[in-house]
């Protein structure tokens, strides 16, 4: 399984995911998730992909050869708004399922991807944009600044309480982190090592990229500190029942 995540505030845009492909009892697996692509100056673009891996890549090598061809009717070097770089992707996604599923021997198997395309031209906003299998895609909003893909639901919670377009890109940084590690905790198949890379409003490049594995000092004291203070708000700051602190009242239950 795979859990992707990117969040856009006034400060620019954050993308994390986990690597784990798979998580049997002796088999684990991991991939990376998070992929990039600079022209310095101008334009970055950032991938997060969850579904089918052979899919997957047929798109990467499919961007990248584009990419390498001037004359490319299309590449993500060329698209002149975000919005194109979105449909240009989608595109190259519908045909890889269409071109995959051709082949009867794998008609079981199920040839679909999400993903999240994110990053700046020159001149436009930083943007976010969910691509579905089918091509077509979203934005993010004002209401809700981020997007995730794959085991979405249990690191929901803290993005919905924490983000807000004026949260500083460092703050969310550290919710999707913690989002990540909530998913990590109730789900197996999300799991290390985390990718993390960081683009502020304008730079127009990747300032920070991160790889956190469990025993990485940041991602260990921030793992403690969540957790602790988790349950010491639990135990300590949560309102109490009226009758707690009373024995009369209790030993009358």
């Amino acid at each position: 399984m795979t859990y992707c995540l990117a969040i856009k505030v006034d400060d620019g845009l954050v993308f994390a995911s986990d690597t784990r492909t798979s998580a049997g009892v002796d088999d684990v697996r991991t991939y990376n998730k998070l992929h990039i692509s600079e022209t310095a100056g101008e334009r970055v673009f950032v991938v997060l992909s969850a579904g089918n891996l052979a899919t997957t890549q047929w798109i990467l090598n499919a961007i990248r050869r584009d990419l390498d061809q001037p004359d490319a009717p299309v590449s993500l070097r060329s698209v002149r708004h975000m919005y194109d770089a979105a449909e240009y992707v989608g595109t190259l996604s519908v045909r890889a399922q269409k071109e995959s599923s051709a082949y009867g021997q794998y008609s079981n198997v199920d040839f679909r991807t999400t993903l999240i395309l994110g990053g700046q031209i020159l001149g436009e906003e930083p943007s976010l944009y969910l691509v579905y299998p089918e091509g077509n895609c979203i934005s993010v909003s004002p209401e809700t600044p981020y997007l995730q893909i794959g085991e979405s639901k249990y690191g929901k919670p803290i993005l919905d309480r924490i983000i807000r377009p004026s949260t500083s890109l460092e703050d969310a940084t550290r919710c999707a982190l913690v989002s990540l590690d909530s998913t990590m905790k109730s789900n197996l198949t999300v799991g290390p090592p985390l990718d993390v890379a960081i683009l502020p409003r304008d730079a127009l490049r990747i300032t920070h990229k991160l790889r956190l594995d469990i025993d990485t000092p940041y991602y260990a004291a921030l793992k403690k500190a969540w957790g602790e203070n988790l349950e010491r708000v639990f135990r300590n700051d949560l309102p109490k029942f009226e009758w707690e602190g009373d024995p009369q009242q209790h030993s009358m239950l």
